[in-house]
């Protein structure tokens, strides 16, 4: 419940502020007329984000047990870690210059076919973070007993538009840079026990190496299957039995990704000026 909690939370509202600037642009310049395509735009991409992943979750029940399944499983881990890592680095880079990319965007869409282009354009945008939330939503159903995977889901949809109506109303007394940074590094810990879940599945499938035997066995004391154990396995990575590989996999991630998103937070040093020559 808590990783899709976090998950919903960020990529709601980075949805929200995404129609929020759309809509506040359309407004400024005279053209709520074409609100309704912007929302036209985001229910096509709701629906077709629900379609895909409930079309994937039925598809992979119907191999349930099977190699099929554990390599189906593993690949939607891979693709969940890189698009997670991708999207949490692209934010960081993008995130000042998000809002003007907008508004450029839609005043060529207003200039074409104004309906076409600003429905296709929400389309995008909305769309692209469902996919990633679909991924994401489905490796967590695979990496956990799927308890409490819609609740939490829901709640933190909640709380994403009820923060985006905050930002709405109060602006810049939120630190929306600051919020990104928490949630961002928080997820990056997600994806790194993700990774450790895809070795997992790659050994049992024969296609990485296991390094040695089990490092240590917690079973007895906090097993995976428990309602603590499954918390701590979805969102941290938790195994009561890891690989040397798996344990490796986590760690080395973690402070490679974690350590290149926290210089890049700081970014470059600004070069010290330079002095005339003296005649």
């Amino acid at each position: 419940m808590l990783a899709t909690f976090v998950i919903f939370l960020r990529e709601g509202i980075e949805a929200s502020m995404i129609v929020a600037i759309l809509l506040a642009y359309l407004d400024k310049i005279g053209q709520r007329r074409h609100f309704r395509d912007v929302f036209i735009g985001v229910g096509a991409a709701m629906v077709l984000v629900l379609g895909g992943g409930i079309a994937a979750y039925l598809l992979l029940e119907t191999y349930a047990g099977s190699r099929v399944q554990t390599i189906f499983e593993t690949c939607t881990y891979l693709l969940a870690a890189v698009v997670l890592t991708y999207m949490t680095f692209w934010m960081q880079h993008h995130a000042r210059k998000l809002s003007s990319d907008l508004r450029t965007r839609a005043e060529q869409a207003i200039d074409g076919r104004a309906r076409f282009g600003l429905g296709l354009l929400a389309f995008q945008s909305v769309g692209r973070e469902g996919l990633e939330t679909m991924v994401f939503t489905l490796a967590i159903v695979f990496a956990s007993s799927g308890k409490g995977v819609i609740a939490g889901g829901l709640v933190g949809l909640a709380a994403a538009l009820v923060l985006a109506f905050a930002m709405y109303r109060l602006g810049t007394k939120i630190d929306v840079g600051r919020f990104f940074l928490i949630v961002g590094a928080l997820l990056m810990v997600f994806a790194a026990g993700i990774l450790a879940d895809a070795v997992e599945n790659l050994q049992k499938l024969g296609w990485f190496p296991v390094l040695g035997p089990h490092l240590w066995d917690s079973s007895h004391v906090l097993p995976e299957s428990s309602a603590v154990g499954d918390i701590f396995h979805t969102f941290f990575g938790y195994a009561d039995r890891p690989t040397a590989a798996q344990v490796t996999v986590y760690v080395v991630y973690l402070v490679v990704a974690v350590g290149m998103f926290v210089r890049g937070r700081r970014g470059p040093r600004p070069a010290a000026p330079r002095t005339a020559p003296s005649s």
